[in-house]
């Protein structure tokens, strides 16, 4: 299986240091962001990430707000929502506007890891699915 290509988003840098090289250590392929607006940047210029773990409270630009610019630029992009101060309301919001799931900080790594892969074969997924439509539209032209 190609590793997982990740994008973590958090403005605390020792925790998002301490959470890629525990992710890493999983076979992870970890890019790194401390605000919304890096992140949106990151998106644009690597096209191979396919999951987001993304901090909801920072300054500026809030995870909610990168979560609606992720999924307008790039909506089969999966996002996992991460906080240390989480209400059922932020996560309800954070579901209705495409996040695929929602942890609590601390989280365990393992939880983490698993909604990860859950989410990364949901976007493969989605992508074979474009990838036969495509086929076909282009093998339907031949005929």
């Amino acid at each position: 299986m190609n590793r997982i290509k990740l994008l973590l988003v958090d403005d605390e840098k020792p925790f998002l240091d301490t959470i890629t090289k525990r992710l890493e250590k999983r076979g992870m392929k970890i890019q790194a962001a401390y605000s919304g607006k890096d992140a949106l940047v990151e998106l644009e210029n690597n096209k191979a990430i396919e999951v987001v773990i993304l901090d909801v409270k920072m300054p500026q630009m809030d995870g909610v707000q990168t979560l609606i610019e992720i999924k307008n630029r790039f909506p089969l992009v999966e996002v996992i929502m991460l906080t240390g101060h989480a209400t059922v309301e932020t996560a309800i919001d954070g579901m209705k506007l495409g996040a695929f799931d929602y942890l609590m900080k601390p989280c365990d790594i393992d939880m983490l890891v698993a909604k990860v892969k859950d989410a990364m074969e949901k976007k493969r997924k989605h992508d074979e699915k474009i990838m036969e439509a495509r086929m076909k539209e282009i093998s339907g032209r031949m005929v």
